[in-house]
């Protein structure tokens, strides 16, 4: 019997207990906090009233998720004095305001580590709280651009490709900022240990995530230009392929074996060039383009299943959640009507949910008020 079938499981998620005060806003500051409150934390969004974030329906904003939502007016006189209240009793806040902002209205972090000292005051931005350009507006594409990781993306005769805001917003931002807190509550739960200020800034993570690369450009291993590379489509048996009805496979048959086996099942059989037969990429990229093309995308889908070709289909994000192996595992979840992605990593003992639906703003006032014991907290806003 294993460990996992012996030990009792709950359905709230290991950050059950952790408490973290949220300041609207929009972009990789909410995916943080939703992604704690995925894992189980009580996440109180502070809305203002008038309503601040993305311009749709707050009923589908998915990001606000497993969070409540309280409404304060941080622009009345007793606004600060509220949120500190909330302070008081969090273990995590979450900000993404310009720098000195949050201290100009009276919630920056030496008012809220003077009120609470074990408490992580999360900043995220996209420049960071310093240097030249922390005080100037941005967005995910400019924080990539600067760090050389947009650079990095695309085909060689094009510009550079924008990967949505995943790769800046979410990976270089929430995570990073999602990492720094966790690591930051669990120095302040220890021992001797303190609250401290944890600053994310989106070009600190996005430079981060291209660590191993800058290695290989050091070792000669990598070309600093796109479409040049193992791993950003200069290879022919890494990249994506269009097939006779217009969609796309993925191919990542890197290693031999895989190779070799991608190969067969795409046709060629001895055929082949050998991998490192780096004169011909470009002969054997025209060969596999013109034989993905005969065939429509669910052939190819049926030719490669069970293999270890490394080959994939190409999914929207409408498809994907149907695919067999997804679908196995629960990737997708329906919840309030909505299709999204579960909560993830997951927990043997203690799995994450998604609890609730998005957080609708000042709903859940009253009930936070009681739960957190802040009798002065009023749905009003005012």
């Amino acid at each position: 019997m294993t460990a996992t079938s012996t030990a009792a499981t709950t359905r709230n998620g290991p950050l059950t207990g952790v408490r973290v005060v949220e300041l609207a806003g929009i972009g990789p500051g909410p995916f943080a906090a939703m992604t704690l409150a995925d894992l189980g934390a009580d996440v109180v969004r502070i809305d203002r009233p008038g309503g601040a974030g993305l311009a749709i329906d707050p009923a589908y904003d998915l990001t606000n998720r497993n969070k409540r939502s309280v409404l304060i007016d941080l622009k009345a006189p007793d606004g600060p004095a509220r949120v500190l209240d909330l302070v008081e009793r969090a273990d995590i806040l979450i900000e993404g305001y310009r720098p000195g902002v949050a201290e100009r209205i009276g919630v920056g972090p030496d008012v809220c580590l003077a009120r609470n000292p074990r408490l992580v005051y999360g900043r995220m931005t996209g420049w960071g709280q310093q240097g030249p350009l922390a005080d100037r507006a941005g967005h995910d594409v400019g924080y990539l651009a600067v760090t050389g990781t947009l650079g990095m993306i695309g085909k060689p005769d094009e510009p550079p490709t924008v990967p949505a805001n995943l790769v800046g917003d979410y990976a270089g931002g929430s995570l990073y900022l999602v990492i720094g807190v966790l690591a930051a509550l669990q120095h302040a739960r220890s021992e001797g240990g303190a609250g401290q200020v944890v600053d994310a800034a989106i070009v600190d993570g996005a430079a981060h995530l291209a660590t191993m690369i800058h290695g290989m450009m050091a070792a000669g291993g990598w070309q600093d230009r796109r479409g040049a590379n193992l791993l950003d489509g200069g290879c022919p048996f890494y990249g994506c392929y269009e097939t006779s009805d217009g969609e796309y496979m993925a191919v990542g048959a890197l290693e031999q074996r895989f190779y070799d086996e991608f190969t067969e099942l795409l046709g060629f059989g001895d055929e082949a060039p050998a991998r490192k037969e780096f004169d011909r990429w470009d002969e054997l990229r025209a060969a596999v383009a013109a034989r993905f093309l005969t065939r429509t995308r669910a052939e190819w889908t049926a030719v490669f299943d069970g293999s270890d070709a490394c080959v994939a289909p190409v999914l929207s994000l409408r498809e994907a959640p149907a695919h067999p192996h997804l679908a196995a595992r629960a990737t997708f979840v329906d919840h309030g009507g909505i299709t999204q992605p579960a909560p993830a990593p997951r927990f043997s003992a203690t799995p994450g949910a998604v609890r609730t639906g998005p957080a609708m703003p000042g709903a859940d006032t009253a009930a936070v008020a009681r739960d957190w014991a802040v009798p002065g907290l009023t749905g009003d806003g005012a």
